[in-house]
Order: C-alpha cells, then sequence, then structure tokens
C-alpha cells in the first residue's frame, strides 16, 4: 500500500480541494484523482464525496483519516531517525498555535530554529483553543500551544503566567482606578472573549462568582479593544495581546493574582519527532533568554 496515496489523501482533506492538493504535492489533478480512485477500489468503499462546493469525508474517510495521519507521522519520525543517525537533519514540524503566540514569540523562536536547523521545515496552523486541541488529538500538528485550561487530557510543558487584566474605555468610571474588583463587573455590560469553549475568562468569572451581562462575544482580540474602545462594553484580555493598545482604552489589573498559563500540549512528548524535540529545545531556550520562561 502505497505511502504516497495516503500523503494524496491526507493533503486532500487539508487543502479542501483536489486540484490544491495537486498544486501543492506538484502532481496533475488527473493524478491526484486516480490515486483516489485507486485506494478507495482497494479498501472497498468511497474516502471523499466531490461536489461544486469541493470535497467532504465520507463516514468511512473520516475514520480511515486518524490511521493515516498515524501512518504518515510515524513514516515521518522513521526519516527523521534514519536522518539522525546518519548526522543528518531533515524533517517537518507542524505546530498549533494562536494569535498572541503567533505574533509574540513564533517570529524570533523560528528565526533561531532556522538558523541551528536550516533543513527543518515549520508548518503553523492558527485557531482557536478547541481547534489546537483537535488537531493535536487527531494528529493534524505534533504539539500545539494551548491555555492549560484547555488541555483537558494532553500531555502539557507550562512555559509562561500571562496576567488578565480589565480593558475598559478612558471615560469610564472605573477608569480612575489603580485595580479592579471582580464584583464591580457584575452590571456592567461585558464583550466576551470567543477563544472555544472552555477558555480562561469564563474561568475566572466563574471562579469569582460574577455573571456580567454578555452584550456581544468576538474572537479577535483587536476587535474587542475597538469595541471597547467604542464604549460597547468593558472586557478581561491577557496582557499578551495588548500590543497594539487605541488610544482612550485603559488596562486595569484586577485584585489579587489572575493569569492563563500558556504551554504546549501533546498526546505523548516521548513519541514525538526528532524534529518536533529539537524545537521544543530552541522555543525554551529562546524563552528563557527573553526572560519569559515562569517555569
Amino acid at each position: 500500500m502505497s505511502l504516497v496515496k495516503f500523503e494524496i489523501f491526507h493533503t486532500i482533506v487539508e487543502l479542501g480541494s483536489l486540484s490544491k492538493a495537486a498544486e501543492a504535492l506538484g502532481l496533475t489533478q488527473s493524478a491526484v484523482s486516480h490515486a483516489i480512485a485507486s485506494l478507495e477500489a482497494e479498501w472497498g468503499f468511497l474516502l471523499l464525496q466531490r461536489d461544486r462546493s469541493g470535497v467532504r469525508l465520507t463516514s468511512n474517510g473520516e475514520r480511515m483519516l486518524k490511521l493515516v495521519r498515524d501512518i504518515l507521522q510515524r513514516n515521518e519520525q522513521l526519516k527523521q531517525e534514519v536522518a539522525a543517525i546518519n548526522g543528518l537533519e531533515v524533517g517537518i514540524v507542524r505546530i498549533g498555535t494562536f494569535t498572541s503566540v503567533s505574533t509574540h514569540w513564533l517570529p524570533g523562536v523560528i528565526r533561531m530554529f532556522h538558523m541551528q536547523h536550516p533543513s527543518i521545515n515549520i508548518k503553523l496552523l492558527e485557531g482557536d483553543y478547541d481547534e489546537i486541541h483537535r488537531w493535536i488529538t487527531d494528529g493534524t500538528v505534533d504539539f500545539g500551544f494551548l491555555s492549560l485550561s484547555a488541555s483537558k487530557s494532553l500531555q502539557v510543558v507550562p512555559l509562561k503566567k500571562d496576567r488578565l487584566v480589565c480593558i475598559i474605555p478612558e471615560e469610564h468610571s472605573l477608569a480612575s482606578q489603580t485595580t479592579i474588583a471582580f464584583r464591580q463587573l457584575e452590571n456592567e455590560d461585558f464583550i466576551m472573549p470567543k477563544w472555544g469553549s472552555d477558555h480562561d475568562v469564563r474561568r475566572v468569572l466563574k471562579e469569582n462568582r460574577v455573571s456580567p451581562k454578555i452584550k456581544y462575544e468576538a474572537v479577535e482580540e483587536q476587535a474587542i479593544m475597538a469595541m471597547v474602545q467604542h464604549g460597547l462594553g468593558i472586557s478581561i484580555l491577557p496582557e499578551m495581546v495588548l500590543f497594539h493598545m487605541p488610544r482612550r482604552v485603559r488596562a486595569i489589573n484586577f485584585e489579587g493574582n489572575h493569569y492563563r498559563t500558556i504551554g504546549i500540549a501533546a498526546t505523548s512528548f516521548n513519541h514525538l519527532s526528532p524534529a518536533a524535540k529539537k524545537f521544543i529545545d530552541c522555543l525554551k531556550m529562546w524563552l528563557d533568554d527573553q526572560g519569559l520562561l515562569d517555569f
């Protein structure tokens, strides 16, 4: 059974179309279509449904995708181990990440990593906590960055405590305070960050027994700050996202010590490829050099 067919199947699912997969793999569309047809004939059932909007996995295709990803990951690990024994460095590291990590950490980390390991490629997939968790568990990525509150059953390595702060417009009645108590949020219009079903803002509100009036929900931190700027409500955001604070918006600490813990998560760190382990070592070194490593 050809690994090439597995790679074609995986790439079609990842990119959502036969034509995009063909372009990414340097093949003709007919070759890609023939490979899938051959795989379906060999297994005796359809893997993909094709229509004008693209391709979708069949229920049998969903069952096989996880196994195909596992085989491709093991093959990648095998190639990297052979290369390491022969004194070579090759491979690809797939990483799940979210916006503030992508903006603040990864450019510096990847630059350092490429200087040390120029033949190892990095692939980033950016999403919210739920998406990153799913990518880790289904093998789409080798490991991912998560708030540890969203890591659930995964193995985790904590890296950084990121303080949660209250974001309010300058003209707000609370803007003159040096700290804010959670009880003061109770009757305020609130803009809820939406990073996944289980995230730190909801956690910290629940821990402090506060149920603010949620007027809006938004994923993008810059959109949340713009809404606060225009007086649509107040919010809670981690300090790492406040690199482009709009005018007339203040960030005020809460009473006590409230933060999200950012870390990396994987199904098993012991089973990561050599290239992925090298990237994690480089990440820790870079964070330590920048004074950002808290654990």
